[in-house]
């Protein structure tokens, strides 16, 4: 009798040990869901890649679309949203994001640096950049299909000089993946500010910024607590005066050294100087100031330029388009970013030849028209094969072999980043310059079980190169691209 009663205690004792495991382990995981849903409405870290690629799945969607923009920036002057890709598993590759900046006529996006090397490209609209290269400031003017680069802990300024038309500058955002930041998102630390957006300052306590700046501390508590439009302001006198109209109403190089001057450092170097050691290490950071001895980033003694792809001459051209590639041998910025930049327009009806890119993955932002996007998986099998239009954005990963095809309708141009600044070297697939002509012979005829004749007609009967024409300019029946609408960008 005992031992049926030892064992009904243990069977009991067993079961209640696991109903509170299975309470413990439900509440836990309503708790992960309520932090989880925390983060997707706001203030918490982005979704894991998992989670956002596992989605995707689910609903079927296209991965090599990209299509969810993230709002990082909001005002009534302007904003910024980014893009976030998908990280790449091969170790040491960059995460390259896509951004966007859109700001109203006479507007500034205030001082800041970021964590993030950025590339911008002008899509619209005139801009007027000011930064700082070693110790001295730089202002440059942008126009349209500008390139600038500015390198991760810059300090910098922008602003549409327009004074009725919007500025659209795209951007990649480069992530080094071998920097170990607290933070895995893109960040930006704003020089000025208020209460809206806070200043990088406001970490210091008021009477240590007072005895930086030499001034009192109400008068550095006074200016800390002015800015409350956000970090796109407007500086037309039509709206609010802004703190920022004064600033950008100073002389340039006056403009400028005001940059400098927030975070000028103390030359004294006894137990004073010894007690600001953070506070010159973060002056370092804001303007990523260097001494003579540090060398140059860019390799040579005067701050970069901007260029423009329009200007340049095309690297190839034919009847049917034409397309641009920027690389380090172009662009010495871009030596240290480990990005590269192209431009294509295609004409009605015409094709980039399939090809593979070997060295890059490559990013798209159509920039106008419309047209087919198609992509293949190493297998053999179809990735995508959709529509796109102005303001979609594709990404195609390294090695996966893709075309793009204007409409009937009118030109197709797009825009768009490789994460490799070195000399972009497609392998065609079709076209006079195929590796599969080059390569044909017995043995490629075997590979496809035909004869080396056979074989030789279908690689010789194309004429074109790198960019083909439309099956009706060729004198043959065109055949339709069905491809899935892209949402509105």
């Amino acid at each position: 009798m005992r031992t049926k009663v030892n064992l009904l205690l243990l069977i009991a004792v067993l079961c209640y040990g696991l109903t509170s495991a299975a309470a413990r382990h439900h509440h836990h995981h309503l708790r992960h869901r309520h932090h989880y849903k925390e983060e997707e409405e706001g203030g918490g870290d982005w979704r894991s890649e998992r989670e956002e690629r596992e989605e995707r799945e689910e609903r079927g969607e296209d991965m090599f679309l990209l299509r969810d923009w993230k709002r990082v920036v909001h005002t009534d002057a302007g904003e910024m949203r980014v893009l976030r890709s998908f990280r790449s598993r091969r170790s040491g590759e960059r995460t390259t994001r896509i951004g966007l900046i859109a700001m109203e006529p006479c507007s500034l996006f205030i001082p800041q640096y970021t964590d993030s090397s950025l590339i911008l490209f002008v899509r619209e609209g005139e801009a007027r950049i000011g930064t700082t290269y070693r110790t001295d400031p730089v202002e440059r003017s942008l126009r349209k299909g500008d390139v600038y680069r500015l390198p991760a802990g810059s300090a910098f300024y922008l602003v549409n000089t327009g004074e009725t038309q919007r500025l659209h500058v795209f951007c990649s955002i480069d992530v080094d993946a071998s920097e170990n930041l607290p933070m895995r998102n893109f960040q930006s630390f704003f020089l000025g500010g208020g209460p809206n957006p806070a200043s990088i300052l406001t970490g210091f306590d008021p009477q240590t910024l007072a005895t930086a700046f030499n001034v009192s501390r109400g008068e550095v508590e006074e200016i800390l607590s002015r800015e409350r439009e956000g970090p796109i302001v407007h500086m037309s006198d039509s709206h609010q005066p802004s703190p920022w109209s004064k600033f950008m109403d100073l002389e340039e190089q006056d403009r400028l050294r005001r940059l400098q001057k927030a975070v000028r450092e103390n030359e004294d170097e006894g137990e004073e100087g010894r007690t600001k050691w953070s506070w010159r290490k973060s002056i370092e950071l804001v303007l990523g100031r260097r001494r003579p001895e540090s060398g140059d980033e860019w390799g040579h003694h005067q701050a970069p330029d901007s260029c423009n792809l329009y200007d340049r001459s095309p690297d190839f051209r034919n009847d049917y388009g034409w397309s641009v590639a920027l690389d380090e041998s172009d662009y010495k910025p871009l030596r240290h970013s480990g990005i590269g930049i192209y431009l294509v327009n295609l004409s009605a009806g015409s094709m980039m030849a399939p090809h593979v890119n070997p060295t890059a993955t490559e990013y798209g932002i159509v920039l106008s028209g419309s047209g087919t996007i198609q992509i293949g998986y190493p297998n053999g099998s179809s990735a995508l094969n959709a529509r796109v239009k102005e303001g979609d954005v594709f990404w195609i990963p390294r090695y996966f072999p893709f075309c793009q095809i204007s409409s009937k309708s009118g030109p197709l141009e797009f825009f768009g980043f490789t994460t490799s600044a070195h000399r972009n070297r497609p392998q065609f697939l079709a076209g006079s310059n195929s590796v599969l002509r080059a390569m044909g012979g017995p043995e490629l005829a075997t590979s496809f079980d035909v004869s080396d004749k056979r074989l030789e007609r279908l690689l010789h009967a194309q004429r074109e190169s790198v960019i083909l024409p439309s099956p009706e300019a060729a004198g043959r029946p065109e055949k339709s691209f069905d491809g899935d609408l892209i949402a509105d960008f």
